[in-house]
């Protein structure tokens, strides 16, 4: 009699204290459930034996990546159903010690290493990247995980992000349909040159360049002198092809370098978007540090940056299992007012702080339908696992943004002189346009 389904939804109930929110769909093709809701489908008994040995959410991501786990119904869904369940879960190690000590909660832990089969833990996918958290943010091991994530191949990311190539969040006049990517990412592009005041002739350092998006628009649209810094080889290559197609290169100069081995200051602007999420935090003032002394006197920085809500104890921050092992290794956010504080600790006066928190949800929701329309060729491209991470990283980080669980900001900082003339206007938001290429 196929009856899996029913005793694993009886099993996790017990477990978690609470029914669950989706309907299950075993190996053996029985169900149980919520008649209407989603659908979580446990392919294999493989998919226990990762929760069992892992539990919560890397085992649950490891078994989502493997294909262990699939989903039958609307994705956002799911994940907004189990976030109460699991990313939401409070529990510590003296938690977990009471549970232990519950007769029917090791009754039903029992019960559920019995339908897992053989108690061997299965090897993480191939897609997870296992380091010891020491040695963080050296030169190397920066460029070890920035490769990890990006060096995935351009015509993957082409899939993803479309046309514009910019992988960081758009700025929308108004919600899809009214506004395309496309529009939404030269409008982000076009705020970060009005903000940094570019004017021709001047000097754009522009970290973490990525594709070149932001390199092409300022010496395109502003007559900028650019230079763009990366430490992922296949975007300086896919970059320099842009720049040559544009007829810029005379205009725009992409290296691979290291943000610490920049000496060729000063420049009149800094774009930093996106990238300071790979800075880590123990080196966070010592890259702030950097980017003011490469700045000329009364020079702007732009700090485009991921935030994360400010803990009541932040020793206990830990960096999200999920992200690190699979998406971006060492990555790690910061409340918005410590990034503030650092800023102005390396003699930065931070002049604008604005919050485009629902912007990213948008953005990220375009990103998940580009992917899932061209589901087939990303898994032709970069294979199954890695393109089922891009799918729950992405759609997981849209109900974040949505949810107020994160945020994003753009930092306006000025390397003001002893003059105390910051160049900002007196009506800070009213950036005024710069002049003509």
């Amino acid at each position: 009699m196929a009856d899996a389904a029913l005793r694993l939804t009886g099993i996790l109930e017990q477990l978690l204290g609470a029914p669950l929110p989706v309907r299950i769909r075993t190996w053996d093709g029985s169900q149980a459930g919520p008649p209407d809701a989603p659908v979580l489908v446990v392919r294999n008994r493989r998919a226990l034996r990762r929760l069992l040995f892992k539990p919560g959410e890397l085992g649950l991501a490891r078994a989502w990546v493997a294909g262990d786990l699939t989903i039958d119904g609307d994705l956002y869904t799911v994940l907004d159903l189990l976030a109460g369940i699991v990313w939401e879960r409070d529990e510590d190690a003296r938690t977990l010690a009471q549970s232990l000590r519950d007769p029917e909660f090791r009754s039903a832990v029992r019960q559920l290493f019995a339908m897992a089969g053989p108690p061997l833990p299965p090897a993480p996918p191939r897609e997870e990247v296992r380091r010891p958290r020491r040695g963080l943010h050296t030169k190397r091991s920066d460029k070890r995980a920035v490769s990890h994530h990006y060096d995935v191949g351009n015509e993957f990311y082409e899939i993803v992000l479309g046309p514009s190539m910019v992988y960081s969040c758009a700025y929308w006049p108004a919600p899809p349909p009214e506004g395309t990517l496309e529009q939404a990412q030269h409008d982000k592009l076009e705020l970060v040159a009005r903000k940094l005041a570019l004017r021709p002739g001047q000097r754009l350092l522009d970290v973490g360049c990525g594709w070149g998006s932001m390199a092409i628009h300022a010496a395109r649209e502003h007559g900028v002198n650019v230079v763009g810094i990366t430490l992922s080889q296949e975007q300086a290559a896919y970059a320099r092809k842009r720049i040559a197609e544009e007829g810029l290169t005379d205009r725009v100069e992409i290296r691979v370098q290291d943000y610490r081995d920049v000496a060729d200051g000063p420049y009149d602007a800094i774009s930093s978007i996106g990238m300071a999420e790979h800075v880590g935090s123990e080196r966070y003032l010592e890259y702030a540090t950097v980017l003011h002394r490469l700045l000329s006197p009364g020079g702007r920085l732009l700090n485009h940056q991921i935030a994360r809500r400010p803990q009541r104890d932040e020793s206990s921050y830990q960096v999200d299992e999920f992200i690190d092992a699979y998406v971006f290794p060492d990555g790690e956010l910061a409340p918005l007012g410590t990034t503030v504080s650092l800023l102005e600790r390396a003699g930065f006066e931070v002049r604008d702080v604005e919050s485009i928190r629902e912007h990213y949800a948008l953005t990220l929701r375009r990103w998940v339908a580009n992917l899932e329309s061209g589901q087939a060729r990303a898994t032709a491209l970069a294979g199954p696992g890695r393109t089922r991470v891009w799918l729950l990283y992405m759609a997981a980080s849209a109900l974040a943004f949505e949810r107020n669980r994160i945020g994003v900001n753009q930092v306006v900082a000025v390397r003001t002189p002893e003059s105390g003339a910051s160049g900002v206007p007196l009506r800070a938001r009213v950036w005024g346009a710069p002049g003509p290429a």
